[in-house]
């Protein structure tokens, strides 16, 4: 197995004449003898597609005279241009630099910055080839030997020493699935590797999860370095596990929380298993029916002390002040806080400020999203000094798997401790172990510890440019694909749309460009283009400020006609929920799909092919829809197993049943009413919970139950959002919340295959009923 590989950009042709062009022919005979592997560049252009497909470098050597191209800098050739483009690239990369051996050419002639981005020069006749090599592969092996981070490096370490195992797990680095047919193939599927780096907590040498010691403890102080944190705890159940474990820790029995009502279940949970009283912060909603951020009247200090004495359950709290809070961000559709503003206003109210970012743990390494993390608010953005309100401790917790590159289940949670309301590590650690396991998996660890490193420094801003700059791209081809289709004139003028502002400006002439028009690199690097502008029609969400929220332009939400963001029904459309089921039986899943929108994410992972893929569908689709293709030749699956619905029926003729439906049911309406105005808090969600494992409890159909009282929570996906807590009045029949059920009940009655999917309800199979469970009435 090679070593690592070597990036050789020179100007003379290894397999041509001449004594330089043998000399560097010999050099690379001499790399390969020391087991690199070699890739040739002959111009500036060959080296940066190198650089952008081969992580595998070690070492490069870059001809200061290489042909450049037309974006090579002013004081530079091609070789300028590849070391910017390698600082951009990687951390620490050794790199070389050939000169020429012409007497005209030395170092006084090269730019001051370029002694800051090379290890050392090389001129080709002045050495020997082995002892050039010899520079070069001991940098490459330097370099490679600190390449990894620090749990990786000591799991690598354990594994090439090949000891026996004499503790758990039992499966003793997977020899005993050798024993057993079936786990023969198990052993085979994955490889001898993963089996004998599965280690018990007994292995010293790797350190302690819980003890936060060893190479687990460096692993975690080193992403606290990486992520801006005073202190990060590697979680292994995921970021639901990371909530409910900070929830724990911040507010305990009959003390307040104050909970954005778009949370994700784990942070209700945590309100369970602490016996908080929850008083929930209502986020606003727009026309498609997606939940937008807190206004910022919903957390000035007046709001919510009002907000604390209007509820029921703060009457037997300890203390009418609030011990906790917590914000989703940035939320399931992208739109993320300015998290300083934020902690400003909630400072007043609580000592104690929670930020969810399952799905936001890259936005400390892209400029786009300065001032949008939790991790932001510190000291030197929140001076505890400054007049007014104390800076408030600040817990981030993210699921890393999601959209960086760790194994499933994989989180951390972040601390910024402030005075106010210091963490101490000792006191945190008892909610830690209360949720964490003794059987860790170390490749999970691993992953953590690896996940990390590769944001650290230029690489990471890299990896997520990369990732918003396709979603640009992708973005701006739906618009320009629509414009098309409208000026051909040769089929219907509609298409799919995006969610995004319109036009966008350029700061630095004031232009008012469109959206499609606008160049990628203005919108990958200018916050204010994703900014939510007060009142804009394109977002739909009623009393924002200047700034206060912005759109992440990696979470890309496609929109289908039938309905505006402001609210306006269409007299056609084609509910999402049709194109998300032909995506999918084309083997695109996408993220969420909600009535008339569909979440795709762009992630760190993605290719122009992957979403060229997802354009080619969406042309498909409308010319299915167009020539109302039969559904048997659409979604033959979905007729197959429903053939009384659906069986003689076209495209165009489901979507458009569908779409009737949806708008005489007023569904959009619904779920918005039911989503402001909340139900009525009876009881603390802890008392429900016992009632509902000591059989205090019943399950009650739609149509018996108003005015009774939730024993469990009640989650719709899509928008996965809880609609009922436990100790929550169900209201009146003809209320919001049993209206808006009602209608997913009939939804799903009429359109099988179609359904929501509903946690905390239960499906009678043979009516198609929804129950719900109740506490009992008592006689």
């Amino acid at each position: 197995m090679a070593n690592g590989t070597v990036l050789l950009a020179l100007r003379e042709n290894p397999l041509g004449g001449g004594v330089s062009a043998e000399q560097i022919r010999r050099i690379g005979k001499e790399l390969e003898n020391e087991g690199l592997e070699l890739r040739w560049a002959a111009t500036a252009a060959d080296a940066r597609a190198a650089l952008r497909t081969e992580a595998g470098l070690c070492a490069a050597v870059i001809a200061w005279d290489l042909p450049g191209g037309a974006g090579a800098p002013a004081e530079a050739g091609g070789g300028g241009e590849v070391l910017r483009h390698i600082g951009r690239r990687f951390k620490d990369l050794p790199v070389f630099l050939v000169m020429a051996d012409e007497c005209d050419q030395d170092l006084e002639r090269l730019p001051l910055w370029v002694s800051e981005a090379v290890v050392g020069y090389i001129w080709p006749l002045e050495d020997t080839p082995s002892f050039i090599a010899g520079r070069v592969g001991t940098a490459a092996r330097n370099y490679h030997r600190d390449l990894l981070p620090p749990f990786f490096k000591a799991l690598r370490r354990f594994d090439d020493a090949h000891e026996y195992s004499w503790h758990t797990p039992a499966h003793s680095g997977g020899v005993a699935f050798l024993k057993s047919p079936a786990g023969r193939a198990f052993f085979d599927y994955y490889g001898e590797r993963l089996f004998r780096s599965d280690l018990s907590i007994s292995v010293g040498e790797l350190g302690s999860l819980f003890e936060h010691n060893g190479p687990i403890g460096e692993a975690e102080r080193n992403a606290a370095r990486i992520f801006g944190a005073d202190r990060t705890y590697f979680v292994l159940h995921g970021d639901s596990t990371a909530d409910r474990m900070v929830g724990h820790y911040s507010v305990t029995s009959d003390e307040i929380a104050l909970v954005d009502r778009n949370c994700h279940k784990s942070v209700l949970h945590g309100l369970v298993i602490s016996g908080a009283r929850p008083v929930y912060l209502v986020p606003t909603r727009n026309g498609y029916g997606l939940a937008g951020p807190l206004p910022p009247a919903e957390t000035d200090a007046a709001a919510v002390a009002a907000r604390i004495a209007a509820n029921p359950l703060t009457t037997g709290a300890l203390s009418r002040d609030a011990q906790y809070a917590v914000l989703t961000n940035s939320t399931y559709d992208g739109l993320c806080y300015d998290t300083v503003a934020a902690a400003r206003a909630l400072a007043p109210s609580t000592p104690r400020l929670h930020f969810d970012e399952a799905w936001f743990a890259y936005a400390r390494f892209h400029p786009l999203y300065a001032g949008r993390y939790g991790m932001a608010v510190g000291p030197d953005t929140f001076p505890d000094s400054v007049e007014g309100p104390e800076r408030p401790t600040v817990f981030a917790t993210q699921s890393t798997h999601k959209l960086l590159a760790a194994l499933s289940q994989c989180a951390m949670v972040h601390v910024r401790s402030a005075p106010r309301a210091p963490v101490e590590h000792e006191r945190f650690n008892e909610a830690f172990m209360m949720h964490g396991t003794t059987s860790p998996l170390y490749p999970a660890i691993a992953s953590l510890d690896v996940a990390a490193a590769m944001m650290d420094g230029p690489q990471g801003q890299w990896l997520v440019d990369e990732a918003v700059t396709e979603a640009i791209r992708f973005r701006q081809a739906v618009v320009r694909t629509g414009r098309r289709i409208a000026a051909a004139g040769d089929r219907p003028d509609w298409f799919f749309g995006v969610w995004q502002p319109d036009t966008v400006t350029d700061p630095a002439t004031g232009e008012r460009l469109p959206f499609a028009e606008a160049p990628a690199a203005l919108l990958s690097r200018e916050p204010s283009c994703w900014h939510l502008e007060p009142g804009a029609a394109w977002h739909g969400f009623r009393d924002l400020t200047e700034g206060y929220c912005l759109l992440d332009p990696v979470k890309v939400t496609l929109t289908c006609p039938g309905v505006t963001a402001t609210g306006e029904t269409q007299e056609w459309g084609i509910p999402a929920r049709i194109l998300t089921a032909y995506l999918a039986a084309r083997g695109i899943v996408v993220e969420k799909t909600d009535s008339y929108t569909a979440l795709v994410l762009f992630s760190m992972g993605i290719t122009k092919g992957k979403w060229g893929t997802l354009m080619d569908a969406l042309m498909d689709f409308k010319a299915l829809h167009d020539a109302d293709a039969p559904l048997d030749r659409v979604l033959p699956d979905l007729v197959g197993q429903f053939p009384r619905p659906y069986a003689g029926t076209t495209l165009r003729g489901l979507c458009t049943r569908m779409h009737e439906h949806l708008t005489h049911a007023e569904l959009i309406t619904a779920l918005d009413t039911a989503f402001q105005e909340l139900p009525e808090p009876v009881a603390p969600p802890r008392a429900c919970y016992q009632q509902l494992i000591r059989g205090g409890t019943e399950r009650v159909r739609l149509a018996d139950a108003a005015n009774r009282v939730a024993a469990a929570m009640v989650t719709v996906t899509p928008p996965g959002i809880p609609v009922l807590m436990p100790g929550e009045s169900t209201g009146t029949e003809t209320g919001p919340l049993l209206r808006y059920l009602r209608a997913l009940e009939s939804f799903d009655r009429t359109f099988p295959g179609f359904h929501s999917e509903a946690h905390g309800v239960t499906i009678d199979p043979e009516t198609g009923d929804y129950q719900i469970e109740c506490l009992r009435r008592q006689p």
